[in-house]
């Protein structure tokens, strides 16, 4: 996994790791039971404070991702695969709903629309 924060994001750090791991999950690049580097050694890799790396873990406890166990380190849960898959489908289509309603206000073609994502759909299945 490459662990790249990118500063000129709006988006904090912290989120950017828990987007991070969600896509690592939702592509099959992380699997359920994969252990989370460390705070430490993720923060010195991605030059961030560890309290950033600490806070994307907790975050990742929260939804139900990731499990802390002591003395052990942050393990991806069971379930921690279709959590992310389902996060990630969300919010790219309230991304996908907003870019089309801005497209639509702009004044493009309903039909242009569609032709453009059966052009991207054909893209992905060649």
């Amino acid at each position: 996994m490459e662990w790249v924060i990118d500063l000129d994001s709006e988006r904090p750090p912290s989120r950017q790791l828990v987007e991070t791991v969600l896509d690592g999950l939702a592509s099959g690049e992380l699997s359920a039971g994969e252990q989370l580097p460390s705070v430490r050694g993720l923060a010195s890799e991605a030059m961030v404070n560890h309290n950033t790396v600490a806070r994307a873990w907790r975050d990742l406890e929260q939804l139900g991702v990731a499990k802390g166990r002591n003395g052990r380190g942050v393990f991806i849960t069971p379930e921690g695969p279709a959590i992310a898959e389902n996060a990630r489908s969300e919010a790219t289509l309230a991304k996908f709903r907003r870019a089309a309603f801005e497209a639509i206000r702009a004044g493009h073609d309903k039909s242009e629309l569609a032709r453009l994502l059966l052009e991207v759909q054909k893209r992905k299945t060649a």
